[in-house]
């Protein structure tokens, strides 16, 4: 089970927001005072424990204050002051920060203050379940469960099976900066958030000032936890106007599928599919004719409908089986094999250029300073760029392409401090992750994970059964749930040591590995920042860090392994609700420790 899941659970939420997802899919949330799930007590706690895990809780905001400095000391006092702080909300300044984007811009974000992030997240908690009910099925970007593989395998199919070879790139000229508030509101209360006390904070939260800045007038701040949900429901108008000029057009008679489709194409409507990722979308059509006319028409609905509109430079008609067309980091394109086209997918040139560049870089730290911590660094790359472009169809030609051309880096800078050849006795991370015995160097008693040892993996279109908001659909996300080490181990190889050593660094990430990102208490698999490394045999009674005396277990299984105050021991029983056998493989544990076991 997520992190996020089995936190809704605990503090009792999940059958409100199943009821919340039910309820938007009959188009029954009028009346529904969803100000009163907002400020709950459950709902509350439910936000403040999902923001302590976020990545981004360490940022502080315009007051400089921190996840670690907002602590609750007294939760009725906590949960009052909240409610307070939303009788006559004022959001409080947002701090504004520029990211580096790789084309050299800069990307403007807004960090908004710790109390303002936790009640954007109260707000998300109750509005995602009404809008996931109403989003269209093939938008992928910031929503539960679908990333940008589900979108380019979406993509393959519409190219391979439906031998859509036409297709229409929009770019919204600066979308997230010119999103019509009022438009906004009015998008929300159709989807079917109706409670009026509601729409008038989001407003508010629209109109935060900006630090140095000012009042905006319009558009949805990058980096508030509500943005992507806002973002998305202003696109998902234009979603279901593409669905239901083909796909989804209702007819007077009933079909199957598939005799719908047929009939469908004995007609002069213009067949389209849409697949989109945040503000980044392509529509797929059979003809340049209509590619034409789809793009004017969607050029007129975005500005009619959602007063926004398009970089004419950046947007492009293309006919995939003479030129490729980029989307989301990846270049597709339609290629003749036998008697038919099939999408072929690469590294888009300019994410190549940009990969030789960062390892470029990241070889010359290794050069000026030879630690186990850069060497770490320089794999943490390698992994993040194998599990983000695995899917592509050509990524062993486009990652070969890259290691020839590092050849010469590698062995003027590296030769020196390193030693070259095959692997001997790595360790278990890089044997899980390495099947080729490729050369590569060894340098501070770490091997450099190779680039060029990846091989093709497919990209699995999204399964529209997972749901986080009904129990069959959290069944199949518990059944389908790929247990993606890799992805897991690439964020442990970031994360920094604190008082460890390398051994138990590496031990624990090989551990992790071996364990298959399992815990080994209750078998469920674990994600980066779930993860503890628990020694059977203590240090304090002369316990090694040795990999043999290591186990990965979930965080608070490690608690209740060490706990010996009832009331401590009392709470971790509560939270993981551990059977019979989970409790016989912890007491195992408790009894190394010396500890009494638990009935």
């Amino acid at each position: 089970m997520s992190t996020a899941l089995r936190h809704t659970e605990y503090y009792n939420m999940q059958d409100i927001l199943d009821d919340l997802y039910e309820r938007s899919i009959n188009n029954a949330t009028k009346g529904l005072g969803l100000y009163e799930h907002i400020i709950s007590k459950e709902n509350i706690l439910l936000a403040f424990r999902n923001i302590k895990t976020n990545t981004g809780s360490k940022t502080s905001g315009t007051d400089g204050i921190t996840i670690d400095k907002y602590k609750i000391e007294n939760v009725d006092e906590f949960i009052e002051e909240i409610r307070k702080a939303l009788n006559n909300y004022k959001p409080q300044t947002v701090r504004r920060i520029e990211i580096p984007k790789p084309n050299g811009k800069k990307r403007p974000l807004g960090i908004p203050t710790m109390r303002d992030r936790l009640i954007q997240q109260m707000f998300k908690q109750v509005l995602e379940p009404i809008c996931e009910a109403k989003f269209y099925h093939h938008s992928y970007g910031f929503r539960p469960n679908r990333s940008t593989h589900h979108a380019m395998a979406r993509c393959q199919f519409l190219i391979n099976n439906v031998k859509l070879h036409h297709v229409v790139d929009i770019d919204i000229q600066g979308f997230f900066d010119n999103v019509s508030h009022s438009k906004l509101i009015k998008q929300m209360y159709n989807i079917g958030i109706r409670d009026k006390r509601v729409l008038t904070i989001v407003s508010k939260m629209l109109k935060a000032p900006i630090k140095g800045i000012g009042v905006p007038t319009k558009g949805t701040p990058q980096g508030g936890i509500l943005s992507p949900l806002l973002s998305n429901i202003v696109l998902n108008d234009l979603d279901w106007w593409i669905a239901n000029q083909w796909e989804c057009l209702k007819t007077k008679q009933t079909y199957t599928p598939s005799s719908k489709i047929r009939a469908l194409k004995k007609t002069n409507l213009k067949q389209m599919y849409i697949v989109r990722y945040a503000d980044d979308f392509k529509i797929f059509t059979n003809s340049p004719k209509l590619a034409i006319k789809i793009y004017h028409a969607t050029k007129g609905y975005l500005k009619n409908q959602l007063n926004l509109d398009i970089s004419t430079e950046k947007s492009a008609i293309t006919n995939l089986r003479k030129r490729k067309s980029d989307f989301l980091g990846f270049s597709l394109k339609a290629v003749a094999k036998r008697n038919r086209y099939v999408a072929n997918t690469h590294v888009m040139d300019k994410k190549m250029k940009n990969i030789l560049e960062k390892l470029r870089y990241l070889i010359h730290k290794i050069q000026n300073k030879p630690t186990p911590q850069t060497v770490m660094g320089y794999n943490a790359y390698i992994l993040g760029i194998k599990n983000y472009f695995r899917v592509a169809t050509h990524i062993n030609k486009d990652f070969g392409k890259i290691a020839y051309r590092l050849i010469k880096t590698m062995y003027n800078r590296l030769k020196p401090i390193g030693k070259y050849g095959k692997p001997i006795k790595p360790s278990e991370t890089y044997k899980r992750l390495h099947k080729n015995n490729f050369r590569t160097y060894k340098i501070a008693g770490v091997y450099l994970f190779p680039l060029g040892d990846i091989q093709t993996s497919n990209a699995m279109n999204f399964s529209q059964d997972i749901c986080n908001y009904t129990k069959e659909g959290r069944l199949k996300l518990h059944q389908n749930l790929r247990t993606d080490v890799a992805i897991e181990i690439n964020k442990m190889l970031k994360m920094p040591y604190g008082k460890d050593n390398l051994e138990v660094v590496d031990n624990r990430i090989s551990r992790y590995s071996m364990q298959l990102g399992k815990c080994a208490v209750t078998g469920e698999f674990l994600t980066c920042n779930q993860v503890h490394c628990h020694h059977k045999l203590p240090r304090h009674m002369g316990g090694s860090d040795e990999f043999n005396n290591l186990v990965i277990v979930h965080k608070d299984v490690h608690r209740l392994i060490h706990a010996k105050s009832e009331m401590t021991i009392e709470r971790y029983r509560n939270i993981l609700q551990l059977d019979g056998k989970q409790l016989k493989k912890l007491n195992q544990f408790r009894k190394v420790c010396n500890l009494v076991a638990l009935v």
